[in-house]
């Protein structure tokens, strides 16, 4: 048997270091630093890498709220133009502009990560131990200049604009920014929205503030910040988002693909019906109401909503000969990876097998 060999050094300040058969842990080695999910824009279960209208308001790539009050200006896709990533990436999130368009004072055009509450609590922001962060990023743009961000709470009362440099048009550039918590305000700690991190590519100046402090607002950007929705075919590239504790920004963390992929199917998954496929058990409860259940591969943040673009029926569990449609169908409550809905079905009573082909169905709950 081999032996372990532990070394611990102190230092002249009473600090010590341990090794383990000569490897020292250290912030850049050590897991769970990141606390963005699919920070470097892997997984995309709505999509599978095809492009967004130009009308998306909504999440896009897994945990990532691509946004528009203003609709029908930005278009997303997963590795958009089909650039080179920067060296150690695979993919990225790219937006393009869809007109020159003048930001009024009330738009919001941008990129969102929501961080879960038990995700970040330990963070201990709105209290006077709140600790400093640092968020690192890789981005791409056609246009050069500042651009700007922000941090913000889940209620919107509480931010901190960022800004940061594009030097090169066309060129992947890594940035960071450094933020010491905000010690005051409400900041979530339970399985509602965290720390938000937004990305502003077209904001009015009711959502602009002044780069590195506090306030009682809801920004999205910084003053006098590149607009990319003002240059038509203008493009915004970014991929290998870390959010971790500290004031150094460490090397991105890379997860394993299944590790990455439970992580967003917290938030949303689906079940695809290449063929007939069994998805669901349960009983009907009154002559036209059932409730059945289905697993979801891990663990929900809350109850998911439930959508369908699927052929969906019920047979009785004691004879397939007959079969009845599943209408009007919602998600009343999860426990664990169980979750139940409830549908219409006329024409089954007792014990249901639920069935599903053509399709697929969507369960939701993100921020």
């Amino acid at each position: 048997m081999s032996s372990i060999s532990v070394n611990t050094i102190t230092d002249a300040s009473g600090g010590t270091t341990t090794s383990i058969n000569g490897y020292t842990p250290t912030a850049s080695n050590m897991a769970g630093r990141n606390r963005i999910i699919n920070g470097d824009m892997r997984i995309d279960q709505r999509n599978a890498g095809a492009a967004s209208a130009n009308t998306i308001n909504g999440y896009f790539l897994d945990r990532w709220d691509v946004s528009q009050i203003t609709t029908g200006k930005i278009i997303a896709q997963q590795n958009a133009g089909s650039v080179t990533p920067p060296v150690g990436f695979g993919n990225y999130l790219g937006i393009t502009s869809q007109s020159a368009y003048s930001v009024i004072s009330t738009d919001r055009t941008m990129i969102t990560q929501w961080i879960e509450g038990f995700n970040c609590a330990d963070l201990n922001w709105g209290t006077a131990n709140a600790k400093t962060v640092t968020l690192s990023f890789w981005v791409r743009s056609s246009l050069t200049g500042t651009f700007g961000g922000a941090f913000i709470n889940y209620d919107g009362n509480r931010s901190y604009a960022f800004s940061y440099t594009v030097s090169s048009a066309n060129t992947w550039e890594q940035k960071s920014v450094t933020v010491a918590g905000d010690t005051t305000g409400t900041w979530n700690v339970t399985n509602g929205g965290g720390i938000g991190i937004r990305f502003g590519l077209g904001v009015g100046s009711n959502y602009l503030g002044t780069a590195g402090a506090w306030s009682a607002s809801n920004f999205a950007g910084v003053t006098s910040q590149v607009n990319l929705v003002g240059t038509s075919g203008a493009t915004f590239y970014i991929t290998g988002v870390q959010l971790e504790e500290g004031s150094v920004a460490t090397s991105f963390e890379h997860r394993q693909y299944g590790q990455e992929l439970a992580l967003c199917q917290r938030y949303y998954f689906k079940q695809v019906y290449s063929q007939t496929q069994t998805w669901a058990y349960g009983h009907t409860q009154t002559t036209n109401l059932a409730r059945v259940t289905t697993q979801s591969p891990v663990p929900m943040r809350a109850t998911p909503s439930f959508s369908t673009n699927a052929t969906l029926y019920a047979v009785y569990a004691g004879d397939s000969s007959g079969s009845a449609p599943m209408s009007s169908l919602s998600c009343i409550d999860f426990t664990g990876t169980n979750v139940i809905i409830e549908a219409t079905v006329t024409g089954v009573t007792g014990f249901l097998i639920a069935y599903g082909y053509n399709g697929s169905n969507f369960y939701s709950a993100e921020l």
